[in-house]
């Protein structure tokens, strides 16, 4: 009711202090003016200027009316006719890993395997003696031949200390010998459930590549981060986030350290993006037992109350579930990492006890079948707002674009993904199948309601260049100056609406959030360019101005 009063009190606020003539009724804490506003609000899409007040969202209107709410302690930003979005919510990210691989080896852009063995050799002399190397993401596609990377080549590199680095989708890691021998990975080692131990050819001895759950034959053995060490990564994440306009997050792997820490900055100060946490599903009846429901929150900025699992692999690993065998590799559909019987059982649970249920399904199968099973839980548990995502949704079959509709679930996606995936999609599964991948536009047109993230690290944590892979998706390799699958293009402000208002609803949070609207909270971003004009090629190259979250500050671009 609190929280209530305050917004309608906002909104009040709002009409009565935006006089023609006379004094400040309300002084306004930020005011910028001289801007092009988008405010995502279809009951006021275009504004000229938007004045803040505690936080919230005061009043959106023109300079004039604006300038009537500044006082003598009113912070004003002349915004130079730039474009004032609201902030970018990212939908998808693994958060704290991803900080841990900022300050890591980077492998993504190795071209080729001399230039990966170099990078973990210049890694290895950086860190202390025994010391693990992980992270690195490295991108074997983009190498001649596209071989995958073996414990052997490693060793050439580095043969005295542990390495286990993943693939950037993090669907596929390998393991130098010296980490197989301390992990007891043999040739006698079994496949894990849900996971592939590569072996050598014409051989059961481990090649080193370790795809799905197999990769924790070696991960578990990593000693575990201390809490600085936790903290110092969220700090490196917070601060990526801020100069990249990204005010909220959703992150789909937090663990109770991680939510301490976020609680200790926000008492600090120091928290300068919204968390939307979602636990592993595996670990749901930690809050069934505390009587934890979705969308539990502190204070609008650390919310809890979300379930995350993983149904199938990657495309790029050809782990994930297809109805028809794999174009590369005809031996195989794909594979499940988890048993769907055991998955539905967890999720029917988590969902009775009113729990969010975000699942990763990237095949065409996977996305059918978890959709029957969303059905039968709607079933069983009776009709109700539970906004059921599937994270990713990459590939799918025809007729499903349907049942997201019927069945209320929420596209969440990643649109760098397709972009980056275009460049080998085509000879993993065929032309035809990939007519229905990345099918933005599809859902769009079944009224599905699509939320964009990036999957950081996977992806960069970069809206502006998601913006620009859903409205070009030309890809990486430049093999598509028009666009791969452009019948699937959708348009900037559909794309903006997809980087803001449609994860807040994803998160609950459409009410506070995601629209610059009265009432609202004062999360904005100004761009260098105003994406809505300029050609969509040039998105891409387009900065972050000020990064304003709470009505402060947060990031200001002094180079532009």
């Amino acid at each position: 009711m609190l929280r209530f009063n305050k917004v309608l009190i906002l909104i009040i606020l709002s009409f009565i202090c935006m006089p023609t003539k006379g004094q400040v009724m309300v002084e306004a804490d930020l005011a910028l003016i001289n801007a092009k506003v988008w405010t995502v609000d279809r009951n006021n899409p275009a504004a000229q200027a938007v004045a803040v007040w505690n936080g919230q969202i005061l009043a959106v209107g023109t300079d004039r009316q604006i300038k009537q709410l500044i006082g003598p302690d009113t912070k004003v930003l002349d915004l130079k006719g730039r474009l004032l979005l609201p902030g970018f919510h990212d939908s998808h990210t693994h958060f704290v890993t991803s900080g841990f691989n900022l300050m890591g080896v980077d492998l993504k852009d190795a071209d080729n395997e001399e230039e990966f063995g170099k990078r973990l050799a210049a890694a290895a002399q950086k860190l202390p003696p025994g010391a693990w190397i992980t992270g690195g993401n490295w991108d074997h596609d983009r190498w001649p031949g596209g071989k995958l990377p073996t414990a052997e080549l490693i060793d050439k590199f580095v043969p005295d200390r542990p390495v286990l680095v993943s693939r950037y989708d993090g669907h596929m890691s390998v393991a130098n010998s010296l980490a197989l021998k301390m992990a007891s990975v043999t040739a006698q080692t079994p496949d894990p459930p849900g996971g592939i131990i590569v072996r050598k050819p014409n051989s059961k001895e481990p090649a080193g590549v370790l795809r799905e759950t197999a990769a924790s034959l070696v991960s578990r053995i990593i000693p575990p981060h201390s809490k600085a060490e936790i903290r110092h990564a969220i700090e490196t994440s917070l601060d990526h986030a801020r100069q990249h306009g990204i005010t909220s997050i959703q992150q789909v792997d937090l663990e109770p350290v991680e939510l301490d820490i976020y609680q200790q900055l926000l008492a600090e100060g120091k928290l300068t993006a919204r968390i939307y946490g979602f636990i592993p599903l595996a670990q749901r009846k930690k809050l069934i037992d505390l009587g934890i429901k979705r969308n539990f929150n502190c204070d609008n900025w650390i919310t809890l109350g979300g379930c995350k699992a993983f149904l199938d692999g990657s495309l790029g690993s050809s782990t994930a579930m297809f109805f028809e065998p794999y174009t590369q590799d005809p031996s195989t559909c794909g594979l499940y990492v988890v048993d769907p019987k055991l998955l539905l059982q967890q999720m029917l649970e988590a969902d009775k006890a009113d729990l969010q249920l975000a699942i990763h399904s990237i095949g065409d199968k996977a996305n059918s079948d978890l959709l029957d099973m969303f059905a039968e839980i709607i079933a069983e548990n009776g009709p109700r707002d539970r906004r059921l995502r599937i994270e990713h949704a990459q590939h799918l079959h025809p007729k499903d674009y349907k049942r997201f509709a019927q069945l209320g679930v929420i596209a969440s996606m990643q649109p760098y993904h397709a972009i980056d995936d275009g460049r080998f999609a085509e000879k993993r599964i065929g032309a035809e199948r990939c007519k229905n991948t990345y099918a933005f536009k599809s859902f769009l047109d079944n009224h599905v309601a699509l939320a964009f993230g990036s999957d950081w690290d996977v992806a960069p944590l970069d809206a502006l260049l998601g913006i620009y892979a859903a409205d070009t998706r030309r890809t990486l390799d430049d093999a598509h100056p028009d666009g791969w699958i452009p019948e699937q293009k959708i348009t900037v402000p559909q794309a903006i609406e997809a980087y803001t208002l449609t994860p807040a609803y994803a998160s609950f949070s459409e009410n506070i959030k995601g629209s610059i609207t009265p009432g609202k909270l004062a999360d904005m971003v100004v761009l260098s360019q105003d994406i809505l004009s300029i050609p969509p090629a040039q998105i891409e190259n387009t900065e972050i101005i000020y990064t304003i979250i709470n009505g402060q500050i947060v990031f200001e671009n002094r180079d532009n």
